[in-house]
């Protein structure tokens, strides 16, 4: 029996630009919290650091503890125009990378006197790069900025957004959650930059569960959605591992009858993820290519903390499936009307 389709439109809406946040809230857990009841659709509007007294004891709170990498690149072109690249990961010894009209044997030129230079093409319009330095890694480490969404970029370029840091640089610190442990992330897990370390020490000492495991978020999380069926999209794999403290941790959880609540979309597919395969929730590591979009359902997970989302995005689809697509939309009307701000350094709904 074939499946209805499911119309891209459905995910699409208009949101007030002026509430796109180019910097984060401070303090981190001083963000907005919009708690939604998943039953209901009933409505809270509280500050991030509330969000105790919405779990119980017995609950399991998973973060993703993947560290974002300094991987973005700024430089110039031989005829003096900007040019950027964001390096994706090694291939041999290049380096794959985007970057917007930049040719094969083109090269950039970056700080330090040190240059990149577009040696080839790889798969999925992807960039092989020669970088010049002798230590790529350390250089990368050093003078590369995070790699921040293009539209927060944009909106600090033309200074029509919510507050600016003063540098780039800023975002070293603030484009990574507090827990960040293990390098390999080009975009930050979001929905964790609320927590400070004080917090999540509040709810352990509560009596909440808390697991860590890691999913680098890669092209695969804002590769935007494309079929007029959105059904139809693949995911593009990215890398997870669950070590057994965090797999006994949700185990134990889900038998004793807990809610294992996920920080992030991306701790939702890695866990669904596992809990697809034959051993179930058990320890593991591999790639996930899970796409969960309507219609899909939740083997592991009874609660999300996530951010609000790009219209016609993945991370989108994910929340719709979890809490319903009409629910999700009336609640982002409320948010819009409460000037809740929006996207990757914006507030945080809570979805129980």
């Amino acid at each position: 029996m074939n499946k209805a389709p499911l119309p891209l439109s459905d995910f699409d809406f208009f949101y007030p630009e002026d509430l796109l946040a180019a910097a984060p809230a401070e303090p981190r857990d001083h963000s907005r919290l919009l708690v939604v009841d998943r039953r209901t659709g009933a409505i809270e509007h509280r500050r991030f650091f509330e969000i105790g007294r919405y779990l119980r004891p017995g609950d399991c709170l998973v973060l993703n503890k993947t560290k974002v990498l300094s991987c973005r690149l700024v430089g110039r072109k031989s005829t003096g125009g900007r040019a950027e690249l964001l390096i994706l990961g090694r291939s041999g010894p290049c380096f794959r990378a985007l970057g917007q009209k930049l040719k094969d044997g083109a090269i950039v030129e970056l700080p330090r006197g040190e240059n990149a230079k577009i040696v080839g093409s790889a798969k999925d319009g992807e960039l092989l790069v020669k970088l010049s330095a002798s230590d790529p890694d350390t250089y990368l480490e050093e003078i590369g900025l995070p790699p921040l969404p293009p539209y927060i970029i944009k909106a600090r370029r033309m200074g029509n957004a919510s507050p600016r840091p003063d540098s780039d640089h800023a975002d070293k610190a603030r484009y990574q959650t507090v827990y960040a442990e293990e390098p390999g992330a080009v975009a930050a897990p979001t929905a964790g930059l609320h927590f400070t370390r004080r917090l999540i020490d509040e709810i352990r000492g509560s009596g909440v569960h808390i697991a860590e495991i890691v999913l680098h978020v890669g092209l695969g999380t804002f590769k935007p959605v494309t079929a007029g069926d959105a059904a139809l999209h693949q995911m593009l794999p990215e890398p997870y591992r669950v070590g057994a403290a965090a797999a006994d941790a949700i185990q134990k959880t889900i038998q004793a009858g807990g809610r294992v609540v996920a920080v992030g979309t991306s701790v939702v597919r890695t866990l669904e993820t596992l809990a697809r395969r034959p051993e179930g929730l058990s320890p593991g590591e591999g790639e996930s290519a899970l796409y969960i979009h309507p219609g899909v359902d939740f083997k592991a997970v009874s609660g999300l903390i996530t951010n609000f989302h790009l219209p016609r995005s993945t991370p989108l689809l994910l929340a719709a499936a979890f809490l319903g697509r009409e629910r999700l939309l009336a609640s982002y009307r409320e948010a819009f009307k409460e000037r809740y701000r929006l996207f990757s350094y914006g507030d945080a709904m809570l979805i129980l």
